[in-house]
């Protein structure tokens, strides 16, 4: 009733509602009343608290978003670099590639693991060429990922423009083309069918 009919108080309520959610997944105390106190509809704590139910059951209480940053760490950890200076620099180049990325619809179809995975991957490729094939064995050898999708997800990243300025492309040259028509093949016959697959994987790791 309430999406059916918007008013601007119930926006306001919402609204209010969705930033007291936030600010008690990151405080344990805090005011209400700072978030009310630019004038307009005032609530009381009750009516707040009954709109964050509505809002928590629409969500199934899914309040901690699974991103590929979740996984960054962990991945790096394969690579086994003694040197933390390194290690930072990677991790925010792998970053960066994230968020050039994530504007591109095509990469909601994979886990938020695949895609730390692959920007990690783009991302050794880059920074460290001579080290580059074994972080990518790292990876490719880890139980928690399928390398069919890391190879799909790098060919999106790939499509979307995304090019080493400091090197030759490598990975290119690691993934055979062999693998790159089997992979081509198969997602163009599978389309169709895995697309909606595909799609219900965001809400997983």
């Amino acid at each position: 009733m309430i999406l059916q009919q918007p008013e601007t108080w119930v926006l306001r309520l919402v609204a209010i509602s969705c930033v007291s959610l936030a600010a008690k997944m990151n405080k344990l105390e805090f005011e209400l009343t700072h978030f009310q106190g630019d004038g307009g509809y005032m609530f009381e704590a009750q009516t707040i608290k009954r709109m964050e139910y509505v809002i928590l059951g629409a969500l199934k209480w899914r309040m901690r978003s699974i991103t590929p940053f979740s996984f960054i760490s962990f991945f790096i950890s394969l690579f086994k670099l003694k040197d933390p200076p390194l290690m930072d620099v990677l991790k925010a180049r792998a970053v960066e590639i994230i968020l050039e990325a994530q504007n591109d619809i095509k990469l909601l179809e994979f886990k938020p693991s695949i895609i730390a995975a692959t920007a990690l991957v783009c991302a050794s490729h880059e920074l460290f060429p001579s080290q580059f094939p074994s972080f990518r064995k790292a990876i490719s050898y880890c139980p928690y990922v399928n390398k069919e999708n890391m190879l799909n997800c790098y060919n999106s990243i790939i499509d979307m423009g995304w090019r080493s300025n400091k090197a030759e492309d490598m990975v290119s040259q690691q993934f055979s083309s062999s693998e790159r028509d089997m992979l081509k093949r198969r997602k163009t016959n599978d389309y169709g069918k895995n697309h909606t697959v595909h799609l219900s994987q965001v809400q997983h790791c």
